[in-house]
């Protein structure tokens, strides 16, 4: 695809791991990386220049909800999202697949696409390859996800089967229907389930379409951890080298390490924004609950290791008095830290498969981030 290019740089020689570089017009994204997630054209608390601060080097946002609110027609008149939002660095959009599974019962699958009904006001739509597809271009997306069924877990292999082979059969109209005058690169989507040969099924069919890049879906749907990684283990080394992989919807910190581990280069997650909001943020020494009473007259940063700008100049009490008084800045500041965390763990991961030292760099994280929490003041 034009505008569109991956290089490999360099792989592990301990693990799968890689690093790599995407090519935008829009710009370069370094990876392994970790996309904010900005679900309606807007990463909640973080301005676009304070996103850029922290080093976003591109950010993902929701076909579903864009479609719904303001309308990908009115954001294309616009001038596109990029300049709705004032973002000018490279911008994923997700298919609506991932929402489709989350409406349950608002909701009804068949071969053409997805009718459901808004959360909104309850009008009913249609979401299909095609249509999913001219909204992700009406936004003026860089990378465009084929539109797809989340399988919920658990699931009968027979619902699994089918379900993945309508998801293929999507995929493929998803390219066709791509105008590739409009631009925007093209990433197909792994599916089935919880089972292995399943997913080399999908994988099979997604390469013999051909994509700019492939994402593993379905995960992080509520399965244990162990099966995760298993998943990711018999599906990213089946993806061609050549192309981007990106673990969709996933997730800790300790995911996306292992995750990187296994081969693969993109993740998103709400998690360190929600989490955030909720008052919880992430350490090199593992989480820590700001509402706590031990923090209360804390004057230390929220972590001495961390150069962000939060733990630069603020200590954990006045976080946790900012977070007990309902003040909005208490979501600003701690959405800052916990995406600079997130996105400085990325860096620190690149640099570990440059100086070939990532299994190192993983272990000593791993012994850090499962110690006991002796940093609150009891």
């Amino acid at each position: 695809m034009t505008n569109f290019e991956f290089a490999l740089l360099q792989t592990d020689e301990e693990s799968r791991a890689r690093r790599g570089r995407i090519y935008t017009h829009r710009g370069t994204i370094e990876t392994p990386v970790f996309m904010p997630v900005g679900t309606q054209g807007t990463v909640k608390a973080m301005l676009p220049e304070a996103l850029q601060e922290v080093g976003s080097q591109i950010i993902l946002a929701n076909t579903y909800h864009l479609y719904l609110r303001p309308g990908h027609d009115l954001i294309r008149r616009l001038g596109g999202l990029h300049s709705f939002m004032n973002w000018d660095r490279p911008i994923l959009t997700d298919s609506g697949g991932f929402q489709v599974f989350s409406l349950g019962q608002l909701r009804r699958i068949s071969e053409e696409g997805v009718e459901f009904q808004s959360h909104l006001d309850g009008a009913r739509h249609v979401l299909t390859p095609e249509i999913s597809t001219a909204v992700q271009q009406a936004l003026g997306s860089d990378i465009i996800m084929a539109f797809d069924e989340c399988i919920p877990y658990p699931s009968s292999r027979e619902y699994v089967r089918l379900s993945t082979e309508m998801s293929s059969r999507w995929a493929r109209r998803s390219k066709i229907a791509l105008d590739k005058e409009t631009g925007g690169a093209l990433f197909g989507i792994v599916q089935g389930g919880m089972f292995p040969d399943l997913r080399a099924a999908s994988v099979s069919d997604l390469l013999e379409i051909g994509f700019d890049g492939y994402a593993i879906g379905g995960l992080s749907v509520g399965e244990e951890t162990g099966l995760m990684y298993d998943m990711m283990d018999c599906t990213l080394g089946l993806l061609p080298a050549d192309r981007p992989r990106y673990v969709m919807g996933v997730g800790t910190p300790e995911n996306l390490i292992e995750g990187i581990r296994r081969g693969a280069d993109m993740f998103d997650c709400v998690m360190p924004t929600r989490n955030a909001r909720n008052g919880v943020l992430f350490t090199s020494f593992g989480k820590i609950s700001i509402k706590q009473a031990g923090y209360a007259e804390d004057p230390r940063p929220l972590d001495p290791e961390c150069a962000c700008y939060v733990c630069r100049r603020y200590s954990r009490a006045y976080l946790r008095h900012l977070y007990k008084s309902n003040e909005i800045l208490a979501s600003v500041l701690n959405t800052h830290h916990n995406l600079h965390y997130y996105l400085d763990l990325m860096r620190q991961a690149r640099e570990a498969i440059e100086k070939k030292v990532f299994d190192r760099f993983r272990k000593d994280f791993l012994t850090k981030r499962q110690a006991p929490d002796l940093n609150c003041q009891q």
